[in-house]
This record gives C-alpha cells, structure tokens and sequence, in this order.
C-alpha cells in the first residue's frame, strides 16, 4: 500500500494532486486543518492536511514543489498525442479502398465518417483531455511562480513589495554577515530604506499630492495637533477651489479651532494671505490635487509655492497606492521639490508593502502617517523601526 499526506489550501487541491498521483482509485484516509510555516517567525496560516492510500501502485513524482513542471507536461501531452493516434489507426484499418477510383470514393466518405466516428467515440478523450488541461493549469500556476524564490522574497512579493525592491534588499541581505538571523537581516535592510525625520513645525508648511489621498483632511489634523495640542498659533490657508466643498470643509475646521482661514486664486493673493498671518508659528498650505502627468497643472501649482518660498514641501501618497502608480507620482511631483513624505490611508489596507515602495522610490523621509478619519487624533510620527516593524506584522496600527 502506498500512502501519502498532501498539504494543500482546500479539498479539490487535494482531490486534483491524489488523482493526477495516486490514480482514481485511491482512498483519502483522514483529513485536517493544521498550521503550517509562517516567515522568519511571523506568521503561521491554517493550511488542509489530506491522507491518501492506494495499493500496489507507486505515485507518480510529485511535480507540485515547481520541479521538472516542463518535463512533466511533455510527457502528458505526449500520452494524449499517442491516444489520438490509436484512434485515428482503428478508423483508418477499417476504411480500405480497392483500387484509384475506388480509393478517391472512400476518401470522400471515409472524410465525412472519419468525422462523424471521432465526434463519438473521442467523447471520452475529449474529456479527458480536458480533466488533463485544468490538472496543468493548477500545477503551473502554483509551481512557475514560486521556482527558484526564497522564503523572504516570496514572502515581500506577498506584502506588494515592487520586484526591484525585493531584489535591491534581497542583495543587501547578502552584504551582512551569514551569522546574523535572517529576521534581523531584513529588519536591518528596511530600516535602511524607510528614512524618517520629524516634520519642522515653523514657517510655512505645504502639503502637495494627487486627488484622493487625503490632503485636505491630513492638513486639518496638522493644524488641530498644533493648535489644540501644542497650542500654537497656526494659520490655514487653501488654494484647493477646484474641488467641490473642499474649501467649505476646511473653513469648517478652522472655525471650529479658532485659527485664522484664507482662501487664495491667484499668486498676488497668496502673498497677500501670508503676509496676514505673519504673527502665526506655522501656516499650513493646502493645495490642490494635481495629475502627475500633467505638467502643466504641476508648473502651475510650482508657482504657488515659490511665491511662500519654503523648502518644507511635503508629498501626501496614499498607503493604497497601486505599485504601477507610485512611481509615476514620485517622478510627477518632483518639479515640486518635496522634502518630505506624509502616508495616508494605514487603516484602509492589510500589508504596507507600498511604503517600501515610497521610500525606496523617493529617497526622501517619512514625516508622519494617519490612521483614521479623526481628528486630530489619527495622524502621529513612527520611527523607521515602528514602521518595519508595521511591514513585518509585528505591531499594528
């Protein structure tokens, strides 16, 4: 008897790998849900483990670990090339012409039989070829991908960690010594790569980004943690007019802090607004979202900028960002000059593989990140520690 334990993600895994293995004929002996792995000791997930048997027969290699996958297709497609060609034999012996005229007639009904008896009797084949078919695609998918990689990089591919990152820290990991753990190993690496510095809470501060990120909310936390709770004098103003009720919002909040509000059009008018608010500590500028790509809002808003002449410019980036767009952001907004990053939207995704991204992408520190809608409260500093600490699901928001 030959026996077998399968360690798969549901029953038809297991259902699929015990056929292709083990034949029709064998037996599943016990089934349970264990925990299995986890990374450098972070994780661990409930995986199925499924027991086999079968006698007198000898499995099939396993082919699911990634190994030999090519080989193995090959020699089930030649299984399937050879079954169609004993077919197409047994119709051809039964089909044999007498003479020229006799063999051009047969052609024309043997064509025409030939046709009609492989649509019978290749109904079985058919199907099996299909079972075959959808066998591979569930071998290659799981094995092709996972060939050659290990533990760590699979594991920040998982996090949505960019493929030049994962292959810029998987070759800084082989520069500290082979008696350092793994786990510190990339600890080391990230805590490299995620720079963070406190932002200078003087002067003029402007927040810079795309639509959507949560620049008018982030900006309204800044000026209710100074204001409310470091009891600065903070001046607010916005030249975001092109979005509905963004200004409305703001103005909100800043009546409800008792800190002064300006509304700016045009360059003339921001000098003006900031020369109003010369006795504040701080003035926080919030501006309008911008496309990347577009390089003539971006001249437009560089504009603004140069006109309060300040070199704390902070680019807002959303923690959802797809991996395709952050680059095209960071190299949009660079006329701009930021000094800084500020990552929103922490609470709205389960892995933080996109700060790597930023930071790696940017070269520039992280000021501060939000977790929430509240404010002032969900918006704080973490250190490059807290935030791999983050990546690696040690801490939580």
């Amino acid at each position: 008897m030959v026996i077998k334990r399968y360690i798969v993600k549901s029953m038809n895994e297991a259902l699929t790998r015990i056929r292709y293995e083990l034949g029709k004929d064998a037996v599943i002996i016990s089934q349970r849900r264990i925990r299995k792995g986890g990374f450098l000791g972070f994780f661990s997930k409930r995986v199925l483990e499924v027991t086999a048997a079968i006698d007198n027969k000898k499995p099939s290699r396993d082919i699911s670990s990634g190994e030999n996958v090519e080989e193995s297709i090959q020699a089930i497609k030649k299984i399937m090339n050879t079954k169609i060609k004993e077919n197409e034999k047994q119709i051809k012996e039964s089909n044999m012409p007498l003479n020229n005229q006799q063999r051009k007639r047969t052609e024309v009904i043997f064509d025409e039989n030939y046709k009609s008896m492989l649509e019978k009797n290749n109904e079985q084949l058919v199907n099996e070829v299909k079972e075959m078919r959808n066998m591979l695609d569930e071998m290659v998918k799981g094995s092709n991908i996972t060939i050659g990689k290990s533990k760590v990089q699979l594991y920040l591919e998982k996090m949505d960690v960019e493929d030049k990152v994962v292959k810029y820290i998987m070759n800084e990991m082989k520069m500290i010594p082979d008696d350092v753990p793994n786990k510190e190993k990339i600890k080391k690496v990230m805590e490299q790569i995620i720079l963070t510095k406190p932002m200078e809470e003087n002067d003029i501060v402007v927040l810079v980004g795309p639509t959507g990120v949560g620049k008018t909310t982030t900006i309204a936390k800044l000026a209710g943690k100074m204001a409310l709770l470091e009891g600065k004098k903070v001046g607010l103003i916005t030249i975001d007019t092109y979005r509905i009720g963004a200004v409305e919002q703001l103005k909100t909040y800043a009546d409800i802090m008792n800190i002064p509000f300006k509304v700016v059009l045009t360059i003339k008018e921001m000098e003006a607004a900031v020369e109003s608010m010369s006795n504040c500590d701080v003035i926080l500028v919030d501006t309008t979202g911008r496309s990347s790509k577009n390089t003539m809002q971006i001249s437009e808003l560089r504009a603004f900028i140069e006109k309060v002449n300040t070199d704390n410019v902070n680019l807002v980036m959303s923690c959802t960002t797809k991996n395709r767009d952050i680059g095209v952001i960071l190299e949009g907004y660079k006329p701009l000059n930021y000094s800084n990053i500020i990552i929103t939207k922490l609470d709205e995704t389960s892995t933080y593989g996109s700060i790597l991204n930023i930071c790696e992408g940017s070269k520039k520190p992280i000021s501060f990140v939000t977790t929430g809608q509240n404010v002032p409260d969900d918006i704080k500093f973490m250190t490059s520690k807290e935030i791999t600490n983050l990546v690696l699901g040690e801490d939580s928001i």
